[in-house]
């Protein structure tokens, strides 16, 4: 018999590049991950971790049992997702994780909905970097992650994620109301190549998709100052010290005297945000209830937020009825 639970760990490992920082994801010691896969290693009965010099690395037969491990886990998600059917029923719990912006523009709008038509489902919220919230569903720690991929991302054909479009989020530029670009109804994005920019720190997603949407245009960004928040870059903006680009979904700062001027391009900088779950793990029916809470909300959003037509996997029957507002 295999611990399926190790097999998690097992691919944590591979995915992370090293044991300490499978650890790290997986909320565990370095000592606790390592025995773990010697506990599977003596389950399957083959060595799974080889030492090179100071460090470790996995064997070949380790990643000949990756190449199965996929395939495993996602049955015994399906295989979950059906037995929890028949103790819950239409109940259970659905933990979703999001970066800020989708978090608060989605996910809290799409749980208010799903208390309203599903109340015997409950919802936990967390927010994440889109790369620690595929760290997450990984672990078991999510169930649904709301994410904007990068560069760094699993493939939307990674075999241990299912990931559906949920809509399509246009950028604007942010300028300072007094901005030599602030009254134009558009610009190219290449007319501020010039101008100093406001980005946060090289490790969060929102840096590298500035950096990407300004390759795509042809030029480096001049990174002028760093901030976290979205209230901290606003101030910075409004203050005169930079540009930056503001997406469709995060709402303008009313108290700052902000310009958000709408980018044309072929293609226009804009990022697709997906929801996605485990393999075999869409079918459990709170997670089920939760996506398509998701579904709801994206193709309530106004325009220019563009939900994509509907993927072959949506399955019309998990659609939440019509919301109605609470009075």
């Amino acid at each position: 018999m295999i611990d399926v639970r190790r097999l998690q760990i097992l691919r944590l490992v591979h995915q992370k590049g090293t044991v300490t920082a499978a650890a790290r994801a997986a909320h565990l010691t370095p000592s606790a991950v390592s025995q773990q896969i010697r506990l599977l290693a003596r389950e399957v009965g083959v060595d799974l971790l080889e030492r090179r010099g100071r460090r470790v690395r996995l064997t070949d037969a380790a990643h000949t049992l990756l190449a199965h491990a996929d395939v495993l886990y996602a049955q015994w998600e399906r295989a979950r997702a059906d037995l929890d059917a028949h103790a819950r029923g239409a109940a259970g719990t659905v933990r979703m994780c999001g970066f800020a912006t989708a978090l608060a523009s989605v996910v809290v709008p799409a749980v208010l909905r799903l208390a309203e038509a599903r109340p015997g489902v409950a919802a936990r919220m967390r927010e994440a970097e889109t790369g620690e919230c595929f760290d997450l569903l990984l672990a078991g720690e999510a169930d649904i992650a709301v994410v904007a991929p990068t560069a760094e991302s699993p493939p939307v054909d990674d075999p241990r994620f299912e990931q559906f479009p949920l809509l399509e989020d246009p950028q604007d530029l942010l300028v300072a109301a007094g901005h030599r670009l602030a009254g134009r109804d558009s610009v190219a994005l290449a007319e501020a190549a010039a101008e100093p920019w406001i980005a946060a720190p090289e490790s969060l997603d929102w840096h590298r998709m500035i950096v990407a949407a300004c390759a795509a245009a042809g030029f480096a960004p001049r990174v002028a100052h760093e901030a976290r928040e979205w209230n901290a870059i606003c101030a910075l903006v409004a203050g005169g010290f930079g540009v930056c680009l503001l997406p469709r979904l995060a709402p303008l700062p009313a108290h700052h005297g902000l310009v958000r001027v709408p980018l044309r391009g072929d293609p226009a900088p804009t990022r697709r945000i997906l929801a996605c779950v485990r393999r075999g793990g869409a079918r459990a029916a709170a997670t089920a209830h939760g996506l398509a809470a998701l579904r709801e909300v994206a193709r309530g959003l106004p325009p220019p937020l563009v939900p994509p037509c509907r993927d072959p996997g949506h399955d019309a029957r998990t659609d939440l009825p019509p919301h109605r507002h609470r009075r």
